[in-house]
C-alpha cells in the first residue's frame, strides 16, 4: 500500500526544485528504465525506509495567473480527496498572497496531516521573515531552502511520521485488480461487463481508511478484489477530463493493486497519456494487462490485431512480455479471457524459484555468455538468489557489480522470462557485490 503526498501551491514558489530533490536520490537507485523522467509530476521517495509517492500539482497548470486561480483550488480539493498528507509550500521572498490565503483557507478544513513549508529561506534574516505565515491559520510551519536542500530533513521526518500505517490491506488473500486507463476508454462500461448491474451493491471491507471501495467478485469460477476508482465517492467538482485528476486517479488505485488491467481505446490506439498510466503500473512494480476495448468498432484487415500488437509493443519497449487483451465491453468479448489473463499476472507476480533452481538454469548460460569485460576487467557472476519481495526481484552476486551494464542485465531479465513465465509482470535485478 502506497502512501501518496501532494505538494501544493501557488506557481513559482519552488515545488518543482523541492519535487525533483526528493525523488532524485531515490531515482538514481531504482529507475533501471534509462533516461526515464517522462512524467514529471509523479515520482517516488523515501525517508527513513519509508516510501511514499509524491505528487506535484504544479505541473498541471499552464496558462496564465487568472486561469491558475480557478485550476488552483480544484487542484488542491482533488489533493485533499486523494492524497495522504499535504505540503503546502510558499514562498518567503514574496510573502504571504491572496492566492496563499485561499490554499490555506481549503486546508484549514482538512482532516488530513497539512505541512505548511517555507521555502526559499537561506539566512537568519529570513527564517524572521518567515513567521508572517502564522496568519494563514495553519500553525507551525518549517522552513527550508529547497534549492540545496537544507531544512528538508525535519520536514520529512515530521511527514514519514504522520502517513498513515501500510499494513491496512495485507491480510486480504485474493488478486486485488484495478481497472484503469485515460477518460472514455470504457473503464466503466468494462467494470460493468465484468461484475454485471450490481456493482453498486457494494461490499465495504470495514476499516479502509483509504478512499478506494474494494468490491469482493466471484465470478467465472474466479475470486478477485475489484479495487474501485470509478467515483462512486462524491462526484469532484472537477471536470473528469482534466489530465491531471485522471493521472492523481490512477496513481491511487495503481498503488493499492496487484494487477492493473489497462484498458485502452481501439480506435484511438496507445497514446502519451495511456502510456503514462502503463509507466506509472511498471515503476510500482504492479502486474499489468492491457485491454484494447471497443475492438468491435475498430475496422479490421486481416493482419489488424497483429500490427496494434506490434505497435503497442513498440511504444512499451523495454518492457514488452505483457498480455495483450482484444475486448468488447459492449458485447462482453473476451471479458472472461481478461479476467483469466489477469488472474494468471497475479500468479506470476506472486511467484517464487527455489535459490538452487535458479543456479542450475541460469549460472550455465551466463558462463556461456558472461558479462562483457571493462577496462580488462572481467565480471564473475557466482550466486543467484530471488529476494523476498512481494513483486519478483533478484539479486545476482558478482566480483565487480559497478561493471554491470543496463544491455546485461536486459539479456539477464530476457533469460529469466524465457526460463519462468512473468509475462505481465515488471522484474528488478540487482548486482550485488558477492
Amino acid at each position: 500500500m502506497g502512501n501518496i503526498v501532494a505538494i501544493v501551491g501557488r506557481p513559482n514558489v519552488g515545488k518543482s526544485t523541492f519535487f525533483n530533490r526528493l525523488i532524485q536520490r531515490r531515482e538514481a537507485i531504482v529507475d533501471a528504465v534509462s533516461g526515464v523522467t517522462r512524467d514529471r509530476h509523479y515520482g517516488k521517495s523515501d525517508w527513513n525506509g519509508r516510501e511514499f509517492s509524491l505528487i506535484d500539482t504544479g505541473g498541471y497548470v499552464l496558462g496564465s495567473d487568472d486561469v491558475f486561480e480557478a485550476e488552483i483550488d480544484k487542484q488542491v480539493e482533488l489533493a485533499i480527496d486523494e492524497a495522504d498528507a499535504i505540503v503546502f509550500m510558499v514562498d518567503v521572498e514574496t510573502g504571504v498572497t491572496g492566492m496563499d490565503e485561499d490554499v490555506a483557507k481549503l486546508l484549514r478544513k482538512v482532516k488530513k496531516p497539512v505541512f505548511l513549508v517555507v521555502n526559499k529561506v537561506d539566512n537568519a534574516k529570513r527564517a524572521q521573515d518567515a513567521v508572517e505565515f502564522y496568519s494563514l491559520g495553519l500553525g507551525d510551519y518549517f522552513t527550508i531552502a529547497s534549492i540545496n536542500g537544507s531544512g528538508t530533513g525535519d520536514l520529512l521526518d515530521a511527514l514519514v511520521g504522520a502517513l498513515p500505517d501500510e499494513a491496512d490491506f495485507e491480510d486480504s488473500e485474493l488478486p486485488r485488480f484495478a481497472v484503469v486507463g485515460r477518460p472514455n476508454a470504457g473503464k466503466s462500461s468494462f467494470i460493468n461487463a465484468l461484475v454485471g448491474e450490481e456493482r453498486y451493491i457494494v461490499t465495504d471491507i470495514a476499516g479502509t481508511t483509504r478512499d478506494a471501495i474494494d468490491s469482493k467478485y466471484n465470478r467465472f469460477g474466479f475470486e478477485f478484489n475489484l479495487v474501485d476508482t470509478a467515483g462512486i465517492r462524491r462526484k469532484s467538482k472537477v471536470k473528469e477530463d482534466l489530465e491531471f485528476y485522471s493521472v492523481m486517479r490512477s496513481v491511487r488505485a495503481i498503488e493499492n493493486a496487484d494487477v492493473c488491467l489497462l484498458v485502452v481505446d481501439g480506435q484511438r490506439g496507445f497514446d502519451g497519456q495511456v502510456q503514462n498510466i502503463f509507466w506509472l503500473a511498471q515503476r510500482n512494480h504492479k502486474g499489468v494487462v492491457i485491454l484494447v476495448n471497443k475492438w468491435d468498432l475498430v475496422e479490421k484487415e486481416t493482419q489488424t490485431t497483429k500490427s496494434f500488437e506490434t505497435h503497442i509493443k513498440k511504444q512499451i519497449e523495454p518492457f514488452t512480455d505483457v498480455p495483450i487483451v482484444f475486448v468488447s465491453a459492449l458485447t462482453k468479448q473476451r471479458i472472461f479471457k481478461a479476467i483469466e489473463t489477469a488472474v494468471g499476472v497475479y500468479k506470476n507476480r506472486s511467484k517464487r524459484i527455489k535459490t538452487s533452481q535458479l543456479n542450475e538454469d541460469l549460472l550455465p548460460i551466463i558462463q556461456k555468455t558472461p558479462p562483457p569485460a571493462l577496462k580488462g576487467k572481467y565480471v564473475k557472476i557466482k550466486y543467484i538468489m530471488q529476494l523476498p519481495t512481494p513483486q519478483p526481484q533478484f539479486a545476482f552476486f558478482c566480483n565487480l557489480p559497478q561493471y554491470v551494464k543496463e544491455p546485461y542485465k536486459r539479456f539477464l531479465e530476457n533469460k529469466l522470462r524465457s526460463i519462468y513465465d512473468f509475462c505481465g509482470v515488471p522484474l528488478t535485478i540487482f548486482m550485488r557485490k558477492k
